[in-house]
């Protein structure tokens, strides 16, 4: 069974339909840049683009990069402040022409993901996917079981908001190198979690984790285990298919 997955980033919006089966996409996703500035209507409209590129006509699940409770957007860190309120279920809904929509927190879907077919699979305990991009998110497990809309990228860390020090954007906006990145900033953003939630297993998501090699051996101190996602930055496409094939 396929259903079709579509992941809204700060940067692109990118989506394919998913093998619900296997897990992994069921053709090439296809990609486009997220309007800027990213309000609703822009961001609707580029997610219509994505879903009409496949001819699709069934269910679409949706990632969001916030806090979404039911289908309404509660935070909106990376994407415009005018999201905030809005049920953008309905909204996308709408712009797909009544195509059933379900939407969830971006992390939490790449999350679902990866302790369904990836890194987390039948792993016990605590476990914490963090995907590092235009942002920082989480998506915090136990026993299998989400505890949605975490949001840890959002603690402050030496008085920021830990994502503005810790992401794949800062490393690139400040231009540091693999091992500053690593060691100064990702490793203390992970103590500090890890001081927080004692997790058994971190999973590092986003685009990042295919370069995993350039920066995961540098970091030192983590009782954790540290890996990277195995979906790799699909993990949050499959996870919105699975969510609106559960739907």
């Amino acid at each position: 069974m396929n259903v079709f997955g579509v992941d809204i980033g700060g940067s692109g919006i990118k989506g394919a339909p998913v093998d619900l089966e296997r897990g992994t996409l069921a053709e090439e996703r296809h990609k486009v840049l997220t309007p800027q500035p990213a309000t609703p209507d822009g961001v609707a409209g580029r997610v219509a683009e994505v879903v009409e590129h496949f001819g699709w006509t069934g269910p679409v699940g949706v990632t969001f990069p916030g806090v979404v409770t039911g289908s309404t957007v509660r935070t909106a860190a990376n994407v415009d402040k005018s999201w905030i309120g809005v049920d953008a279920g309905t909204l996308l809904s709408e712009r797909l022409g009544g195509l059933p929509v379900t939407v969830l927190n971006d992390a939490d879907a790449a999350g679902i993901a990866e302790v369904t077919f990836g890194a987390g699979r039948g792993r016990k305990g605590t476990v914490i996917l963090l995907t590092l991009g235009t942002g920082i998110g989480s998506a915090l497990f136990v026993d299998g079981r989400l505890v949605p809309n975490t949001e840890l990228g959002h603690l402050e860390l030496k008085g920021h908001d830990a994502e503005t020090r810790a992401s794949m954007k800062a490393k690139e906006d400040e231009d540091l190198s693999w091992e500053h990145w690593a060691t100064r900033r990702l490793r203390k953003y992970l103590a500090h979690v890890e001081m927080l939630f004692s997790p058994e297993l971190f999973i590092i998501g986003g685009g990042v984790s295919r370069k995993a090699d350039k920066f995961l051996p540098l970091i030192e101190g983590i009782r954790a285990e540290i890996v990277p996602a195995e979906l790799q930055n699909n993990a949050g496409i499959v996870g919105a298919g699975m969510a609106a094939g559960a739907a």
